[in-house]
């Protein structure tokens, strides 16, 4: 296994990326291999950008372009596995985001790369019942597993990675704790907030879903993702990998 970090909330922290390489070498200090998705906007920049990690002997895991036929094209040249499957809003079809998922993922078979969604709240696929259906409807897509997002809408996903092994592209991994329970299900976003391992109050254990990667065999990126800091990220982050080292 690889770990690396998905610097989103790091990016909603301090307003943006202003420094990559001041970023990577603060994160290769903390145990960290990588970040999930170089953003580059022409093919030059994304082979530049891709020579500056290897330099500073970090990696990533996809590349995301202006569009996603430059996207699959340029992680497919980097030698990367996978591009994420256009996440839409609850208000889409089912039938109609399937249909254009697996045309993604059938064009970046053509450049023999994965397509693969990221469950998340507030969008198509939403719930446990959600990515199973998605997942048998899209046979050719695999799956970036984002452990809270499955848990704080009361899916499992320790099963998914018991059930689904073929179909893991890489994992996030956070916690998620429950700040306003009134907010309902129909709000579930609004009900609370991702946090570091082991701090959520909803019974998720990323232990467990460490110990069933291993079990079936998994080898690929773990990245811990916080997307709501309080503080400065980089303690949040260490505390989150030493708590996975121990």
């Amino acid at each position: 296994m690889k770990f690396g970090v998905a610097d989103y909330g790091m990016n909603v922290w301090d307003g943006a990326c202003y420094d990559i390489e001041e970023r990577l070498a603060k994160l290769k200090g903390i145990g960290f291999e990588g970040v999930e998705r170089v953003h580059a906007v022409s093919a030059d920049d994304a082979l530049h950008r891709a020579a500056r990690y290897k330099r500073l002997g970090m990696d990533f895991a996809t590349c995301a372009g202006p569009n996603p036929e430059s996207s699959i094209q340029w992680t497919a040249g980097l030698g990367k596995a996978y591009v994420w499957v256009t996440a839409v809003s609850r208000d889409r079809d089912m039938d109609t985001f399937c249909r254009q998922a697996r045309a993604q993922a059938e064009a970046c078979m053509r450049w023999g790369i994965t397509a693969a969604l990221h469950n998340h709240m507030d969008t198509r696929i939403e719930t446990q019942d959600e990515l199973e259906h998605f997942l048998k409807e899209c046979p050719q897509c695999g799956l970036v597993l984002d452990t809270a997002h499955l848990a704080a809408v009361d899916g499992d996903p320790v099963a998914i990675v018991r059930r689904y092994p073929d179909k893991l592209s890489s994992i996030h991994l956070k916690d998620w704790l429950v700040t306003n329970p009134e907010a309902g299900k129909e709000r579930r976003s609004a009900g609370g907030r991702f946090c570091g391992l082991g701090k959520g109050n909803i019974g998720l254990d990323n232990l467990a879903v460490m110990k069933a990667l291993k079990d079936v065999g998994y080898d690929a990126w773990i990245f811990i993702e916080h997307d709501t800091h309080l503080r400065d990220p980089f303690i949040d982050l260490k505390e989150s990998r030493d708590y996975l080292r121990e």
